[in-house]
């Protein structure tokens, strides 16, 4: 077990990691092309120095843990599920949370899309799982929750599912989920450009037409330029000489998890004194919430938070800004962790598992992204789409790095439209309750009862999108193409006087870092 010296050892280690990793964003060029974020890479150095690097290479009782000692490694492999909670918990702790009637009035096709996208990760996993994978490969069903975990809960959701899959027995299926995300961030930026690419050229774009917006070199490398406006990475709400802003912030973080850890905790009470006394045929005990990660809980335990400092007019001490600089630290952390802790001998043993749900996940979400994004949403499908796409690959931050290239000043509605989808949708899929509980649903009643739920909520969703929405979809596609200038829908729908307009302050300050990866 390790000591505090060790813990904190641990965070010297990946501090290092992690301005080694800028380091090379900086300047190394095919690093900058693919967008690595500074803590991917910095735990691929840890990784090769690891026990499945440096170990394997120079063997020996001495060297079998690479440079690290098992204390090291088990604080790095532990923290990622501790951290998790911080990012869930800050995601909606400043923001002035819209009503969801309001939010499907901005964004109807947006979440329509979302919940599109995720359930059919599922859908299509288990199906493959039930007929192929787990009767050629013997992969337990469990497995087949990985797509989605990985591709649309990105590295932080799978890294915080590891004691899920640990406490079930299956400790090489948190691993594999790290590595799918790791999988998904990289192609999620490759096919992307080249999708962007072809829309550009093929006029499927409205905003950026021929060829496709390039970025700066500084936006490459990761910096802002020294001539350019640097946004506030705060505000200071309350005078340090009481308390410091920052503190005041991770505090409030800290009683967020703590209110999530108390309603957790009751469930679990209430499981163990009413359906958890059951014992299936294994001998195992009916009990749900006890594979229940806290993060999902830490994520209601912000809303609950911020519901309360508003209902009593302390809403105005928390500043978004903040909350982000908090969120993106434990998520560099998290990331630069939990890839240096992978364990590639689970992934070299289920390879070919791996391999196919990579497939899965990616032909899935090209798919909806071609044939379904245009018939849910009419003029600036691509804009909006290609957010979406990006962030079903894993990374939202890979999202709006796409829809950044073919929208640069964001003047259509997409970057509006997915950020209040974010708020529908991150509840449920992309780490929220449904991801939480779908490997223990899974492995206690099979795969079969959580397809058919997550096929009634794609179907629901998609009929629910094409008949609300798909109407005029098609009038304004054919209006595009009668010559129709796109300018005439810049503001259509979101000028609103009810519509919350300091919800923009939302928008730029909170999306950015969602679902395990920062925009280093």
């Amino acid at each position: 077990m390790a000591t505090p010296a060790q813990a904190g050892f641990a965070f010297l280690v990946l501090g290092a990691a992690l301005v080694i990793g800028k380091l090379i964003r900086m300047n190394v060029g095919w690093v900058q092309k693919l967008f690595l974020p500074s803590s991917i890479v910095g735990g691929f150095i840890l990784l090769a120095l690891g026990p499945d690097g440096l170990g394997r290479i120079l063997g020996g009782r001495w060297a079998a843990a690479g440079i690290y000692t098992p204390q090291l490694l088990a604080v790095m492999r532990a923290l990622p599920g501790l951290l998790i909670s911080v990012v869930f918990a800050t995601m909606f702790l400043g923001q002035n949370l819209p009503s969801p009637r309001k939010a499907l009035k901005l964004a109807g096709p947006q979440v329509s899309l979302g919940f599109v996208y995720g359930s059919s990760q599922y859908v299509f996993g288990i199906l493959l799982f039930m007929l192929f994978v787990t009767p050629v490969f013997g992969a337990p069903p469990v497995f087949a929750a990985l797509v989605e975990i990985g591709f649309e809960g990105g590295h932080g959701t799978a890294a915080g599912m590891r004691p899920v899959f640990d406490q079930l027995g299956f400790p090489q299926g948190g691993d594999l989920a790290v590595a799918v995300a790791t999988f998904g961030l990289v192609f999620g930026v490759i096919l992307g450009i080249a999708f962007i690419n072809w829309g550009t050229r093929t006029g499927k774009t409205e905003i950026v037409q021929g060829e496709a917006a390039q970025l700066s070199k500084d936006e490459q490398r990761g910096l802002f330029a020294r001539d350019e406006h640097y946004p506030h990475a705060g505000h200071l709400a309350v005078r340090p000489a009481s308390i410091e802003p920052i503190s005041l912030h991770a505090a409030v973080v800290c009683l967020s998890i703590l209110v999530g850890w108390v309603m957790l905790e009751a469930l679990r009470w209430i499981e163990n004194m009413t359906w958890g006394r059951h014992i299936l045929q294994d001998g195992v005990p009916l009990q749900l919430f006890r594979f229940l990660p806290l993060f999902p809980m830490a994520l209601i335990g912000g809303v609950l938070v911020q519901r309360l400092a508003r209902a009593v007019g302390l809403d105005y001490l928390l500043d978004p800004a903040m909350m982000l600089r908090i969120q993106g630290l434990a998520l560099d952390f998290l990331i630069v962790s939990a890839i240096g802790s992978m364990s590639m001998g689970y992934i070299a043993q289920y390879l070919p598992v791996f391999l196919i749900i990579c497939l899965i996940g990616t032909l899935g979400n090209t798919i909806i992204f071609f044939v379904l994004t245009p018939r849910l949403i009419g003029r600036f499908w691509f804009e909006r789409g290609i957010a979406d796409f990006g962030q079903s690959m894993g990374v939202t931050a890979t999202g709006l790095m796409l829809l950044r290239i073919v929208d640069p000043e964001y003047a259509s509605p997409a970057f509006n439209a997915f950020g209040i989808k974010q708020l529908i949708f991150e509840p449920f899929y992309g780490g929220g309750l449904v991801t939480a509980l779908s490997v223990p649903l899974i492995f206690f009643f099979g795969p079969v009862p959580f397809l058919i739920a997550n096929l009634v909520v794609f179907l629901v969703a998609l009929i629910w999108g094409l008949v609300k929405f798909g109407g005029q979809a098609k009038r304004e596609h054919a209006e595009r193409l009668a010559g129709v200038p796109y300018t005439k829908y810049l503001n259509a729908g979101w000028d609103d006087p009810d519509a919350a307009v300091d919800e923009s302050e939302l928008l730029d300050a909170n999306i950015a870092t969602w679902d395990g990866v920062s925009t280093v």
